[in-house]
């Protein structure tokens, strides 16, 4: 015991320098016990005690925010996120948050218009149950039309035949008119997609109110549809009587001549009949718009006419195609032809005296640069295509 060497404190720090420490954690009450030995060095040195210098350095402290090695503590995920700021009113939305917010919207958004088409159908039909809606005298229902008829005719119009329309702005905006154009096809399609044409391109979707032949008023179901579409008989009467109201009025001259017409004379026109549309214009003093239509002389190739059959069932002509009636019902399929309608310059009528509308010669001017004019379209037209159907 006698030859035991004492080691001083600081040289037991210094050889616990070079020597490993152990890994293994201490406990609370060992880091506890070292502070409070700590502390009481601090206490020595403060208060000049011999024994306080010779055995404690100063302690010279960590810098902020570094911890010592065996005091580093474990934070989970919650812990570790930093405090919020003064001015953060409120936590960011987790991830997703924000864009399931906005689906939630845009599908209530969805929702609030289908909810809205459905009370509008509902309305519509109570209408149509009750009788409270417009027809005026020719038995035109401009609801029906603009909610049902068109909307049925338009998929045929914009993606059947992919109806091409030209010269639009030749339209008035409000007024009377009356547009002429040439008549092909076998089934009057033309009228149809006519009249689609001017709803809706037209800036003010004006209405055409067409003039029919007296067999569209004897078919029992075409009947109460024309009248509801706002066609009327093909009468000087009617036609004043509408233009008079400031009404957009289609005519088709040539009538089954021009529908009924071969194949081999496509896109010919036939004549114009006596020009009485040109002797209505001059009495209301209306436009004449001409109208070319390309691709509906293709849609029923006729390459013959039944007549006997065509008399027995009381019809202008029996039309037969490559496709019918040798495939019954399918043969009926109009072909799917690429169509361009081209409204011309409208033709002036009111800069003509009142006694002008019985003047023969001037009716046959007229009547012959209408026709000249809506010739030469087409021809033009037709130039400019590339393929029936396309």
């Amino acid at each position: 015991m006698a030859d035991a060497k004492v080691i001083p404190f600081d040289d037991d720090r210094s050889r616990g320098g070079a020597t490993q420490r152990s890994p293994r954690r201490r406990g609370a009450g060992s880091r506890r016990k070292g502070g409070e030995k700590t502390s009481a060095a601090v206490r020595d040195v403060r208060e000049g005690t011999p024994g306080g210098a010779e055995a404690v350095h100063p302690v010279t402290p960590l810098p902020s925010g570094a911890a010592a090695q065996d005091d580093v503590q474990v934070t989970t995920g919650e812990e570790a996120q930093p405090p919020q700021r003064d001015g953060d009113h409120e936590a960011a939305p987790p991830d997703g948050a924000g864009a399931h917010g906005a689906g939630a919207h845009g599908a209530g958004a969805h929702g609030g218009g289908l909810e809205r088409r459905i009370a509008s159908g509902l309305s519509f039909l109570r209408r149509r149950i009750t009788g409270d809606y417009e027809v005026d005298d020719f038995g035109y229902d401009a609801e029906l039309t603009d909610q049902v008829l068109m909307s049925l005719l338009r998929p045929v119009y914009e993606k059947y035949f992919r109806v091409e329309v030209k010269g639009v702005e030749n339209i008035p905006s409000d007024g009377g008119a009356l547009i002429v154009a040439n008549h092909s096809g076998t089934l009057p399609l033309d009228g149809l997609m006519m009249q689609v044409a001017v709803h809706d391109h037209h800036p003010d979707g004006r209405h055409l109110r067409l003039l029919a032949a007296d067999l569209v008023f004897v078919l029992p179901v075409v009947n109460e549809l024309a009248r509801k579409l706002g066609h009327t008989l093909a009468c000087a009467e009617d036609a004043e009587r509408l233009l008079g109201q400031g009404e957009l009025v289609g005519v088709m001259p040539e009538g089954f001549k021009g529908i009924g017409k071969p194949f081999s004379e496509r896109y010919k026109l036939q004549r114009f009949g006596r020009g009485g549309f040109v002797s209505t214009a001059l009495r209301q003093g209306a436009p004449i718009i001409p109208c070319s239509i390309v691709g509906a002389e293709e849609i029923y190739p006729m390459i013959g006419n039944a007549k006997t059959l065509a008399r027995l069932l009381g019809f202008p002509y029996f039309p037969l195609t490559p496709t019918f009636p040798w495939l019954g019902p399918l043969g009926a399929v109009p072909l799917p032809t690429k169509w361009t309608i081209q409204f011309g310059e409208p033709i002036a009528t009111d800069g003509y005296p009142p006694e002008a509308a019985e003047d023969p010669m001037l009716m046959f001017n007229l009547t012959d640069q209408v026709r000249e004019q809506i010739q030469h379209t087409l021809y033009k037209l037709l130039v400019q295509r590339r393929s029936v159907f396309f």
